[in-house]
């Protein structure tokens, strides 16, 4: 049975705690109600091992009693009875630590706990805030810290991606930038080159850039040494190498940049000396075949050069004879002491050999007359077109050389200048044109060219139109003011031209063919009307 007066005083000890049934084993200590109404009250926590430890100190009263007594049996399930008011405090309680702790905790921490609090079960939300505090305390690093640092590494390997694209695409820019400025060196260096290139061309500066070559068995002759100095002189380079023809001179180009042998530009052009005894003996063969119009057995001057030719076909063969006067005039003398010794009769021994020896060398080249040097020449050139230059010193052959390594040198330039794209050639005033400033100055030559590229115009003739309208606006409005055609095509016939002064000063007029011309000048609207002819 319930005793009545213990119900009482459970009631007035809690207005919140709904009527439990109590059992009469349940005897409460008076001592300990006095204790618990003198303790003061203070929320005690403590943390045991085990499931009912927990449950028990939570049950535990204010000043560290318990107000209900714990049921023990021999049974394996010791848990505590609590009442349903003192879950729902405690639920309060819990919360109250809850709000405390999301103010230092973050915001995924408190997404963490709201969940675990939907998912735990009603014996488990008792231990929630103790478990939350033994987990702040001890320090333990939650999944939601965890799962932060996972996004944290995420984005900083899309952050070290994106540095690694930028880093990719500076170094593009840059790669591009550096090839833009080799391409704007390239270009740069090809129009200096090209500057250079056509400065080297002019007259004044192309010789320096010439090279003669000369084969050392030139050096070896007489004039070797006379034609050396001359091309030293002359402010090119001088080389001695050994050429594909013997006692030749051949040319080349170095450009202006070049350091080098390898740079230079080989011209076709090759001048070859050729000796008296050489020259006098092809041309006595070519004489022998043509008298006897048989077939060669020896080669001629036109076979041996067309050999020559064929051998080197990217060069230009002239030649040079040396000398060739002192054959003429040594066989010239010889005739003539032959004529005399024949006549007089003279047959000493001594003077015949005296003879031999002085003319020993004229007497062993075949006979040839001046006229069968200039056949063979003649025929050398129609089929060859290979010239030939007589020499009579090699103080000429110098100066042939030193002449030729000029033309050489200035070639470019003069076909350059003929380049000019007209079928006429332009005076250098001509070709520059008029110039005319803003205020006008300029404009009064300018009508005055105009007038000049008639057929038969002069300078006096144009000056005398010049006088009469000088600008063409004036001489159209005097065109206007003509009543018949007649009378406009002869508006400038009667003008005079004056020439000279003083008193060999001469006049005449114009005339009517000229006035014409400029008046279908000035009117025709056909481009293709030919102004000299009639109407």
């Amino acid at each position: 049975m319930i005793d009545s007066p213990q119900r009482e005083d459970l009631r007035s000890s809690s207005d919140s705690d709904e009527e439990l049934p109590v059992f009469d084993f349940l005897q409460p200590r008076p001592s300990t109600d006095v204790a618990s109404q003198k303790a003061p009250k203070k929320p005690e926590v403590n943390n045991f091992n085990g499931k009912a430890a927990a449950f028990s100190s939570s049950v535990l009263g204010k000043g560290g009693s318990a107000d209900v007594m714990m049921i023990s049996s021999d049974s394996d399930d010791d848990v505590a009875y609590v009442p349903l008011a003192q879950r729902l405090k405690l639920r309060q309680d819990s919360a109250v630590l809850t709000e405390r702790n999301q103010k230092g905790s973050s915001e995924s921490e408190h997404l963490l706990t709201l969940h675990k609090e939907r998912r735990s079960t009603p014996e488990e939300a008792d231990d929630l805030p103790l478990r939350h505090l033994s987990a702040s305390e001890t320090g333990d690093v939650s999944p939601t810290r965890t799962k932060a640092t996972k996004r944290s590494a995420e984005e900083i390997r899309a952050s070290r991606e994106e540095a690694l694209r930028r880093r990719q695409a500076r170094e593009r820019q840059q790669q591009d930038r550096e090839a833009l400025k080799q391409e704007q060196e390239r270009q740069k260096a090809e129009r200096r080159a090209l500057v250079e290139a056509a400065k080297a061309l002019r007259p004044e500066e192309c010789i320096r850039h010439m090279v003669v070559a000369v084969d050392p068995a030139l050096l070896q002759l007489e004039g070797g040494g006379t034609l050396l100095a001359s091309v030293q002189a002359l402010g090119c380079s001088c080389a001695i190498e050994k050429q594909p023809l013997p006692r030749s001179v051949t040319w080349a180009r170095q450009a202006p940049s070049a350091q080098n042998d390898a740079a230079r530009a080989p011209e076709p052009h090759v001048v070859m000396q050729m000796t008296v005894e050489d020259f006098v003996t092809l041309i006595h063969n070519y004489i022998q075949e043509e008298r006897h119009s048989g077939p060669a057995c020896s080669p001629t001057l036109t076979s041996w050069v067309r050999e020559q030719q064929r051998r080197h076909p990217d060069k230009r063969l002239s030649l040079a004879v040396v000398e060739l006067e002192s054959y003429f005039r040594a066989r010239k003398s010889q005739s003539q002491k032959r004529l005399r010794a024949a006549v007089a009769g003279e047959e000493a021994g001594g003077g015949k050999e005296k003879k031999k020896r002085r003319n020993g060398h004229a007497e062993k080249l075949p006979e040839v007359s001046r006229v069968e040097v200039e056949e063979a020449v003649v025929h050398l050139q129609l089929h060859t077109g290979v010239s030939v230059r007589f020499l009579s010193t090699w103080k000429e052959f110098s100066d042939h050389i030193t002449m030729t390594t000029k033309a050489v040198a200035e070639a470019p330039f003069k076909r350059a200048r003929e380049q000019t794209g007209f079928s006429f050639y332009l005076e250098s005033d001509w070709a520059g044109g008029q110039r005319v400033d803003k205020a006008g100055k300029g404009l009064l030559q300018a009508w005055k060219r105009q007038i000049q590229q008639f057929n038969r115009v002069s300078s006096d003739v144009a000056a005398a139109i010049l006088a009469a309208y000088p600008s063409p606006q004036l001489l159209k409005k005097a065109y206007s003011q003509c009543r018949t055609e007649n009378e406009k095509l002869s508006l400038l016939s009667d003008l005079l031209i004056r020439r000279g002064e003083g008193v060999t000063s001469t006049t005449r007029r114009v005339g009517p063919e000229l006035s014409k011309r400029l008046f279908l000048l000035m009117h025709s609207r056909d481009p293709e009307q030919n102004l000299d002819a009639s109407l």
